[in-house]
């Protein structure tokens, strides 16, 4: 996931998370959880790229397992 994302991409997928979601409340606690989760992943070195900040890293995580919930299974 070295990728840059644009903020027009970041926000396009933001956006399908909050519009799909049953429960916007808990979908914005799932990324801010997410991104703290990753914050602190990257701050002990345990992520290499360092890129990507990790709300944005959430978010397309989060974007990702909603779109191809299969893979998880």
């Amino acid at each position: 996931m070295t990728r840059q994302y644009s903020a027009k991409e970041l926000s396009r997928r933001m956006e399908s998370l909050i519009s799909n979601a049953q429960n916007r409340y808990l979908t914005t606690v799932r990324i801010a959880f997410r991104a703290k989760q990753r914050h602190f992943d990257d701050f002990e070195g345990l992520l290499e790229e360092s890129d990507i900040k990790p709300v944005q890293r959430a978010i397309v995580e989060l974007y990702d397992e909603h779109l191809t919930p299969e893979l998880l299974a």
